[in-house]
């Protein structure tokens, strides 16, 4: 069941990403199943269970502000016969918009478990800093009475 946003549409100026990714999200398949696991104050795991694919059949890609994991199973090899086929192996691509300055710091494919490493990290230009603030003290005030020339003022005669 998916929810209709058209009449937001109507009624919203400038909301058109926002909405965009809630449709996403609203239709978004479930599988292959996954957690999206904080690990520390700027660190996040992304755990996907896919077992039967190997890491040669597995595509991770990050893109802007985008990653994407895809997977396409290479075909049977000849002679084999699948009598009954419990484990999926159909393709599957999964998307998941990334804050800003999220990075991949790592993959791992094990025992059928792809494990995603993120983790946020912000440029020492952004971060917020500490403006300090100086006081000036009675003695620390000084006057400059010098003449100052004065741009654009005409001398009377």
């Amino acid at each position: 069941m998916g929810f209709d946003f058209t009449p937001l549409y109507r009624s919203t100026v400038g909301y058109d990403r926002l909405f965009d990714m809630l449709n996403d999200a609203a239709r978004a398949e479930s599988w292959p199943p996954y957690n999206v696991e904080k690990t520390g104050d700027d660190q996040y795991r992304i755990a996907m269970a896919i077992a039967g694919f190997s890491d040669s059949e597995i595509q991770v890609l990050q893109q802007g502000g985008s990653l994407v994991i895809s997977g396409q199973k290479h075909p049977e090899p000849d002679g084999v016969e699948v009598l009954h086929r419990g484990i999926a192996t159909r393709a599957f691509k999964q998307s998941f918009n990334l804050a800003d300055h999220v990075k991949v710091t790592g993959a791992n494919l094990e025992n059928g478990l792809l494990t995603i490493e993120l983790k946020r990290e912000v440029p020492e230009a952004l971060k917020p800093r500490r403006i300090e603030i100086a006081t000036v003290s009675q003695g620390a005030i000084q006057q400059d009475n010098t003449a100052q020339p004065q741009i654009g003022v005409a001398k009377a005669a």
